[in-house]
């Protein structure tokens, strides 16, 4: 989907750059994130993880790509991941999230919100999201109207639920690693080198990826 012209919708932004690498290939993106007093209820303002302008997002960008070509590339929108309207269906090559909908409010909401960011896919289109996952076990979890943490059961009815609406799943990948760094778990508060995987509310926690197409037919 890296082409020129390709066009991409991002679900909770945040102060990610890469709404910046994609306009640098030439996509066409619409960067959407919570409004933002809804936001900074929740505290992501205050944690600096929110985005309410274009041009708050070209802060953490601008070493990938020019101004011009940002401008000329990415808009932006308010969006509540909880209720995707309707307009927006049908219309994307490609969409996306990175560990965001675990923060919806609950392991429900989040499945939910998958289930409608595919609907906003063109036919052919590809929609890639990222969440929590649970390592330490597959029966008991976190969930909370702050963050929600994914089991691998829990993954498992999504991609099922994703497959009978007529959607093509790529295959899980369950490999957790056996190198140094993928045996380090990271304790609170945290340190500041990047981690792969860490321990919250007694559970070790790492990330997930799915693949999700939208058949051409």
């Amino acid at each position: 989907m890296l082409e020129c012209g390709r066009i991409g919708l991002g679900f909770g932004c945040g102060r990610e750059p890469l709404v910046g690498l994609l306009a640098k290939f030439g996509c066409k993106v619409t960067a959407t994130d919570l409004e933002t007093e809804a936001a900074r209820q929740r505290g992501w303002v205050s944690t600096n993880q929110h985005t309410s302008s274009r041009e708050a997002l070209y802060e953490v960008a601008s070493e990938y790509v020019s101004g011009n070509l940002f401008d000329s590339n990415v808009k932006f929108q308010y969006l509540d991941m909880n209720a995707i309207p309707d307009e927006l269906h049908d219309q994307f090559d490609f969409a996306w999230s990175a560990c965001a909908l675990e923060h919806l409010g609950s392991l429900r909401r989040g499945v939910e919100f998958v289930k409608n960011s595919v609907r906003c896919l063109k036919p052919g289109g590809i929609a890639v999201h990222t969440t929590e996952f649970n390592l330490s076990s597959n029966e008991e979890t976190l969930e909370s109207l702050g963050c929600s943490v994914y089991r691998e059961r829990d993954i498992r009815e999504l991609i099922e639920e994703l497959r009978e609406a007529g959607f093509e799943v790529a295959p899980l990948n369950l490999n957790t690693g056996d190198g140094r760094v993928d045996k380090h778990v990271d304790l609170p508060p945290y340190g500041f080198s990047p981690h792969i995987k860490l321990m919250l509310e007694g559970f070790v926690v790492t990330s997930i990826g799915f693949i999700i197409r939208r058949p051409k037919t």
